[in-house]
């Protein structure tokens, strides 16, 4: 899916991922790894850290998306399943924790025929 359609004024706007991914606001803070507050205010929603976790988890869906067929069976895996090699963790848990990019490394090299 298009970035565009996460954002509102040039930056991830917690409400839209929310609406496309048919969940709340605070669900997706949760699942990027950001407090209630980084998604109510405004200041927060803004701030380089909010807005770096929210454009990790936007990465990590759109790559998985055509996989699964949609957004919503994408945020399913993400949330849900175990990745092999990283003790049981799943994508969500990796991006929390600051590594997305391990995350994007694991997807391509499934995408290319390595196991990890």
């Amino acid at each position: 899916m298009s970035l565009a359609q996460y954002a509102d004024g040039g930056l991830f706007a917690p409400r839209k991922i929310a609406e496309v991914l048919r969940t709340t606001s605070e669900d997706i803070a949760r699942a990027a790894g950001l407090g209630r507050d980084a998604v109510q205010r405004k200041d927060r929603m803004r701030s380089d850290r909010t807005q770096r976790r929210l454009r990790e988890m936007i990465e990590v869906l759109n790559k998985v998306e055509p996989r699964f067929g949609s957004a919503l069976m994408a945020y399913a895996w993400y949330r849900s399943e175990p990745l092999a090699g990283f003790s049981g963790q799943t994508a969500m848990q990796l991006v929390r924790g600051g590594h997305a990019d391990d995350v994007l490394d694991y997807i391509d090299a499934v995408d290319a025929g390595v196991h990890a």
